[in-house]
This record gives structure tokens, C-alpha cells and sequence, in this order.
């Protein structure tokens, strides 16, 4: 074989492959398939330096890694609002018509494995992702190339995001688990659990051998330029990727609940494992305009399928003690398998739904799991009683330091500033990404401060020197200096981060930055009248605001003056502009993106919303405005051009 020939036949390989693994359709036998692969391989065995990227020989594990290491997608990997009935989905629509009504919908199955980010860049597979926590995921590139459904080489020079699943079908399951039982090896509860871990293997032979299948939902960040979803993802399968069953194109309520009801009843017939079904609006440049909240997409939902109900016994009622302190109940039950796991705890909420639902230790109840929720108990059989039932008594006393705990209507707190349990899991969340995203501080850094006494509250942080570090087993010189300078550069951050990171209960990245641009530093010496009347802010929240307060007002005055964050600009404080006051509206493709000339805007004094209405003052559009331009128009408002808004700045 010459390297003519041997081009020609990886690439008659890969039209094997694709005919087998995406179309479900092959072409040849798998004596053929064998014999030339052999051929290919023999010959890359002699020419080593010839080997193609794109070869199938590429596509074996045989690496092993010491672990995964951490990567950023280009783009956010977002999860979705949960919809679980009929009322779901108007009230979803309902709110979807109001950002634009001009729309239709995709609808394709929600399937139930491990989502896995794909980026190619000059027509090449550079790095496969996981989700992690939407924004960082675990680099498992070597174990992705494994997966004969993934491309090695597309037919797109550009760089671009491919999210999907992966997945592994029903049969392959029970194949898997037929071998672990014969091997004496703990079986894999459901498929999902099975495609996670075997996507995560650091054996990358074990993944190659697993058989697993990724079937794209979406891209992430790309420049393709279809205006349809729809179009977009049959360009995205038509570059190699196997297509997903039933994907549909509809226009409203009517068609929806059709197909979902469809998908529901069918269920059963797909070859992997569905868990619902996925709705986006089919036009991208109203998704770009409906934007997200800080938590999900506004232009898509997860229509789940119905839950699985099962009868269990409450053992055991046990106590948790959050960073705020506040502390929650929650039900050991007999051991129940629901859809392939295994359940042993159960949700409460509060002790208000204790008294309310009546449940006591010995109650046969009904359990409910939906998705990855946390079961609850949904119902007490009180018919089944037998007498030897035992009424639950709300606590008195923090499990975790024993200190008197706080009855705050349904709020029960441990105010004990000092409880090991507020502690770890107060710095915790102060060092993470959404407040004061402090590197080096994870949580089994955090205990070991902990326990060794030289961290016992937040402040403390800022005490440490690298001396006292290097006294503590694993702390070398250099984690050492990293996690100072981490804690160093954490000051001067902005004000709304500072107020998330105290862990006020109820306020999270929203509320911190209504608190931080509507009262900066004074937002301690508030009313109550005064935070109420906060956009987003309501009586409950406000609440919690003075009640935090109240008890920490030295500890938040000491970190202020420790940390100096950055105090925002009021909005009644900026300078005259003929945007100060104004409530604007942006649509349409901009210069920058709207994320920061909203944030522009903000600073000088204008309120920027998602949706045009008669209290808008101005719609500042860029190219391919959609039908919030022609709203506007229609209501009178005044439309300006991105250069127009500039210039008037």
C-alpha cells in the first residue's frame, strides 16, 4: 500500500463507519471492514509519520491518564427550567409570546445521559469537554475520540462549539451488566449512570469499549449563519453527526402537547433512554433577543415526562445545618428503587411540612422522584397506621454545635456564628465562582483550615500567612503562596460580589446587584420600606436582608474594610445623559455584545430591559432587528441606531 492508496482507504473507512454508527445503515461486512483496517494499520506501523488525524487506528483507548484536567468552554453550556404538566407549558408560553409572538418551536427528545461539549477548529477535533458546572468541564478529549458516532475531521474550517449527549442504548446496557455480574463487578444502576461513567474513564480503553453514542442537541459558539434552529442542526448532522429520532418543527400549544404526548407514549420504544422532551424557539435571532436569566435560557424548556411514584417507610428523620445556618430536615426511608436508583432519602423542606403532611417515624409514605431531584414525600398512607408510629419533635438544639437554635416561623437557624457546620460551608460558597471566585480554596482546603484552627471564620482567611501555612501537612511553598495571592487579589472586587458572598439567605447574583446599585455601601443601614421597594425585592427577602444584618453588622463592616470592594455608581448619582432615567431596549447584532453595552447603559443611569412596551422610552437596535424594532415602531417609540446611541453618549 502506497500513501495514495492509503489515503483512499482511511477515507473509505470512515464512509464504513459513518454508514454503521450514524446512518444505522452499513454497507459492507465486517471481514472487509476488518481486512482493510488491518491494512491501514500495518501501513501506519511503517510510515508513522504519515498517519492521518482523521484515521480510525486514532479512534482506539489505549491511553491512561493520572486524571482529567479542568477547560473552559467558549461559550456557557446553560441547563434548562423543568416544565411537568400541561399548566407548565402555557405558563411557559405565556411568558415566551410576551418577549415575541412571531415564533415557532423545535421539539426534539430529551435523552438520558452526559452532556459533552465538542470544539473543532480548522475542520478538526481539538478538545471534548463535560458540562461541569456549564462554564468549566473536565478535559476528556482522548476517551471522545473513542466514540465512533464523534467525527475526528468535519467538513467546517471554522471554529465551533457541538454540544450533545452521550448516551448508551438499552441492549448495550444489559450487555455491560451481564459482563460485571460475571466478572463479580458492581452493575450500573441505569444507562445514564453507565454513559457518565464510562465517558470519564481515565482508562481510555474502557470508554473505546463501551460502545457509547453522542447525538448533538445544539451549538455553542460557531458563525454559521442559518436564521432556524432547525436548519442549523440538519447542517450540524449533515457534517457527519448521527441524527437524533423525531425531531419536530410546530407553532404552538396544540402541536406541542401532540408531540410530547407522542414522545411520551412511545417512550419505551426508543433504543435509549428519554426523560422528556426539549422545546426551543426555532428562530435564533429571537433566541438571541429573549437572551437568559441567570440560571437558564428564556427561548427553551425541558418537558419532562411524567415521575415515577413508590411506596417506602420514613426510618428516620435527620437534621442539616446550611452556611446561613438554617436548618432542614430531611427522611431516611427504607431503600426503594425508582427507575434503576436506588432512593434512601427524601426531601422535607421545612418542619412546617412535617406538622402539615403529619408524617411520623414508622408512616408508609408515597415517594416521588422527577429527574435528578431530590425524592419527596407527596403523600402519608394514614389507612396503613398500626399504632407503633412515632410523632417527630421540631428541634431545640443545633445538631452540629449543640447551641440553642433560633424559631423563625418556618425558619429554624443555628445563629452560632462559630458552628462548624456554618463555618465550611460560609467560606465555601464565599470562594466560589459567583462570589469572590477565590482559586485554591475547594473544600477539602477549607476543612483543613478548618480543623486546624487557624481559620474559624471568614476573616480569618485574611490572617493567614505563608509561615502558618507551611505548618499544615500538604502545604508546600508553592499551593501555598498561590492560595495567598489568590486571597489577595480577591480585594477590590465589585460591591455586588462582596454582598453575595455573605450567604444572606434568599439573596443571591440578582438580588446582590439590585442591593449593590441601588444603595452601595449604605445597603446595611436600609429600611426595610427601602429595600422592599427595590425592583425583585419582596417583603420575605427583606427580611432576611435586616435579620443578616442585625446579627453580623461587625463581621460585614471588618471583611468591607478588609476587602475594599469597588462601590458602584448610583443610578441617581450619574451624570446627566439623555439615557439617565430612560428605559431602553436592545435587539438586533451590535458591535459588542448587549451583555456589555446593557451594562454601559446601567452605569449611566438607564434601566435596560428584556421586553418593549408603552413605558419605553427607547429601542436601540443593530443589525437584523426582529419584531421588537417593529413593536416599537408601532407604539411610537423612538428607535435609534447603535452609532446614533454613541454619538448621543
Amino acid at each position: 500500500m502506497n500513501n495514495i492508496e492509503y489515503k483512499q482507504a482511511v477515507e473509505q473507512l470512515n464512509i464504513y463507519a459513518h454508514h454503521y454508527y450514524v446512518l444505522d445503515d452499513p454497507i459492507t461486512t465486517d471481514e472487509i471492514y476488518d481486512k482493510l483496517y488491518h491494512e491501514v494499520l500495518a501501513y501506519e506501523e511503517l510510515n508513522p509519520s504519515n498517519i492521518l488525524s482523521n484515521s480510525p487506528t486514532q479512534r482506539v483507548g489505549d491511553a491512561v491518564s493520572d486524571g482529567f484536567t479542568k477547560a473552559s468552554h467558549l461559550s456557557r453550556m446553560w441547563s434548562l427550567e423543568d416544565i411537568f404538566d400541561s399548566d407548565g407549558l402555557r405558563a411557559w408560553l405565556k411568558k415566551t409570546y410576551k418577549l415575541d409572538s412571531n415564533i415557532s418551536f423545535y421539539c426534539e427528545p430529551k435523552f438520558d445521559g452526559a452532556s459533552l461539549n465538542l470544539i473543532y477548529e480548522n475542520g478538526k477535533l481539538i478538545q471534548g469537554i463535560t458540562r461541569g458546572d456549564g462554564e468549566v468541564g473536565e478535559l476528556i478529549t482522548q476517551n471522545v475520540k473513542t466514540i465512533k458516532s464523534i467525527p475526528l475531521a468535519i467538513n467546517y474550517k471554522q471554529l465551533i462549539e457541538i454540544r450533545g449527549e452521550v448516551v448508551i442504548f438499552k441492549d448495550e446496557f444489559e450487555k455491560i451488566n451481564k459482563s460485571r455480574l460475571k466478572n463479580s463487578e458492581a452493575v450500573f444502576a441505569n444507562p445514564r449512570n453507565a454513559a457518565a461513567g464510562s465517558l470519564r474513564q481515565l482508562d481510555s480503553s474502557i470508554t473505546a469499549s463501551r460502545n457509547l453514542v453522542f447525538l448533538p442537541y445544539g451549538v455553542g459558539k460557531n458563525t454559521l449563519e442559518h436564521k432556524l434552529l432547525s436548519d442549523k442542526m440538519e447542517y450540524i448532522y449533515e457534517l457527519g453527526f448521527r441524527k437524533p429520532p423525531n425531531s419536530s418543527i410546530c407553532q404552538g400549544y396544540d402541536d406541542i402537547e401532540k408531540i410530547y404526548e407522542t414522545m411520551k407514549n412511545e417512550r419505551d420504544s426508543y433504543s435509549m433512554l428519554l426523560d422528556g422532551m426539549v422545546i426551543k424557539v426555532n428562530e435564533i435571532s429571537s433566541q438571541i433577543d429573549m437572551g437568559h436569566t441567570v440560571k437558564v435560557p428564556r427561548f427553551s424548556v425541558a418537558y419532562k415526562f411524567p415521575a415515577v411514584e413508590k411506596i417506602t417507610t420514613v426510618k428516620e428523620i435527620v437534621l442539616q445545618v446550611g452556611r446561613t445556618g438554617a436548618v432542614t430536615p430531611v427522611a431516611i426511608v427504607e431503600p426503594t428503587d425508582i427507575d434503576g436508583v436506588v432512593v434512601e432519602r427524601a426531601t422535607l423542606h421545612n418542619f412546617d411540612e412535617i406538622d402539615r403532611k403529619d408524617i411520623r417515624l414508622g408512616d408508609r409514605v408515597i415517594i416521588l422522584r422527577s429527574g435528578d431531584v431530590i425524592p419527596k414525600i407527596i403523600k402519608v398512607l394514614t389507612h396503613e397506621r398500626s399504632g407503633s408510629e412515632v410523632e417527630y419533635k421540631r428541634p431545640t438544639l443545633c445538631p452540629v454545635c449543640n447551641s440553642e437554635l433560633l424559631q423563625e416561623n418556618i425558619l429554624v437557624k443555628c445563629q452560632n456564628l462559630m458552628c462548624e457546620a456554618r463555618v465550611i460551608n460560609s467560606i465555601i460558597y464565599f470562594a466560589s465562582k459567583p462570589c469572590l471566585n477565590i482559586d485554591g480554596l475547594g473544600n477539602k482546603i477549607v476543612e483543613a483550615l478548618f480543623n486546624s484552627g487557624l481559620v474559624k471564620s471568614v476573616i480569618d482567611l485574611f490572617d493567614l500567612t505563608l509561615e502558618k501555612l507551611l505548618k499544615l501537612e500538604g502545604f508546600k511553598e508553592k499551593k501555598s503562596q498561590n492560595l495567598l495571592d489568590s486571597l489577595e487579589s480577591a480585594k477590590g472586587c465589585d460591591y455586588w460580589r462582596f454582598i453575595n458572598s455573605l450567604g444572606i439567605e434568599h439573596v443571591g447574583e440578582v438580588a446582590s446587584k439590585t442591593l449593590s446599585e441601588n444603595f452601595g455601601f449604605g445597603f446595611i443601614d436600609m429600611s426595610k420600606e427601602q429595600i422592599v421597594e427595590c425592583d425583585g425585592i419582596g417583603e420575605e427577602m427583606a427580611e432576611s436582608v435586616l435579620e443578616f444584618v442585625r446579627v453580623n453588622r461587625e463581621t460585614i463592616v471588618e471583611l468591607q474594610n478588609i476587602l475594599q470592594p469597588k462601590e458602584p455608581i448610583k443610578k441617581d448619582e450619574a451624570q446627566d445623559n439623555p439615557f439617565k432615567g430612560k428605559t431602553i431596549v436592545l435587539t438586533g447584532s451590535m458591535s459588542e455584545s448587549r451583555g456589555v453595552i446593557k451594562e454601559m447603559l446601567e452605569n449611566l443611569g438607564a434601566k435596560v430591559s428584556s421586553s418593549v412596551s408603552k413605558k419605553t422610552d427607547f429601542l436601540i437596535y443593530g443589525e437584523d432587528a426582529g419584531s421588537k424594532y417593529d413593536k416599537a415602531i408601532s407604539l411610537g417609540i423612538g428607535c435609534i441606531t447603535e452609532q446614533e446611541m454613541r454619538e448621543l453618549i
